[in-house]
């Protein structure tokens, strides 16, 4: 289950999901690891790209990405775009898993 970021937010040069042109936030979830928001050109939320796994203790630097659902491509385009990189493993979530990635791009 994810839990809610916080306000405090930077952002990096936009990316393409799902045909939209979207800007990339990252903002803190509660326990305070990366969260990675993509947000539409008119400012309406496209998805939550990361995901806060209870009990699974991130690693400053790393991020847990939701690969899956409506969010499924969006590995590849953060990948792409050099945001992160895939370490090839992943942490179970429920029915589906979310893949490890180490982040590329310096945030606040």
């Amino acid at each position: 289950m994810s839990a809610s970021p916080s306000t405090t937010s930077t952002a990096i040069n936009p990316v393409t999901f799902l045909g939209e042109l979207c800007s990339v936030v990252f903002e803190r979830h509660s326990d305070g690891s990366t969260c990675i928001q993509l947000f539409c050109e008119d400012g309406e939320p496209m998805c939550r790209a990361t995901v806060f796994v209870g009990g699974f203790p991130q690693s400053p630097g790393y991020v847990l990405v939701k690969n899956w659902s409506e969010n499924a491509g969006i590995l590849d385009v953060l990948v792409k775009a050099g945001i992160v990189e895939d370490t090839g493993m992943s942490v179970p979530t429920g029915y589906v898993r979310a893949n490890i990635c180490k982040l590329l791009v310096a945030h606040k």
